[in-house]
């Protein structure tokens, strides 16, 4: 009979090992999901960040083309371009 209670005796302790495993296994992916929508929440706003800087980069190229600076005349017209094709369809819309 001891030898039985001996091997129920090492079977909890094993399960009681298991268990506190899971729950330690349980608490680490907790973190790391959290570790992980903090990471995610963090890249969405230098994400929007970048998107900022980079139409303040295309206003001020396009500010200093405006100025006379010959690096980005040819974008500048095509830009200037586009605007008023979409003025003059915009125009041919009201006048319909």
């Amino acid at each position: 009979m001891s030898h039985i209670e001996d091997i129920v005796d090492a079977l909890e302790k094993k399960i009681s090992k298991v268990l506190q495993k899971q729950r330690d296994l349980e608490q680490a992916n907790r973190k790391l999901q959290e570790a992980l929508h903090s990471s995610n929440q963090e890249l969405q706003e230098k994400e929007q960040l970048l998107v900022v800087w980079q139409d303040k980069y295309e206003a001020l190229k396009l500010a200093n083309s405006m100025l006379g600076s010959d690096d980005n005349k040819r974008e500048t017209k095509l830009k200037i371009n586009a605007l008023i094709r979409e003025i003059d369809h915009c125009i041919a819309q009201l006048s319909d």
